[in-house]
């Protein structure tokens, strides 16, 4: 992760760079874009966190200003890595004979 606070805040309509650097210390292992249309982009975010995977799927939401998109907000699901997905650390092997032992 590149932890590139100031480009994250000029990106954002809502986040300044003290924000930011409050976010926890994640791995990041693997992004899905599900969707996109319009000024919306749903994904799953997986990550890796004290030793355990988790996943963030979103809904973003983005406006145009000067030329540029910026996130406005999203809305957040409730979701984790099922059994049978492939591992998102990468191995080849299914989640649960993989990372979620």
């Amino acid at each position: 992760m590149r932890k590139d606070w100031e480009y994250l805040a000029r990106t954002s309509t809502s986040q300044s760079v003290d924000e930011l650097k409050l976010m926890p210390d994640l791995e990041w292992l693997k992004l899905e874009v599900l969707h996109d249309y319009d000024n919306i982009v749903e994904f799953k975010a997986y990550y890796r966190e004290n030793g355990k995977i988790g996943v963030l799927h979103e809904k973003s939401y983005f406006i145009e200003e000067s030329g540029s998109w910026k996130y406005q907000d999203g809305e957040l699901f409730n979701a984790k890595v099922e059994r049978n997905e492939p591992c998102p650390c990468g191995s080849g092997k299914k989640f649960k004979k993989c990372c979620a032992i």
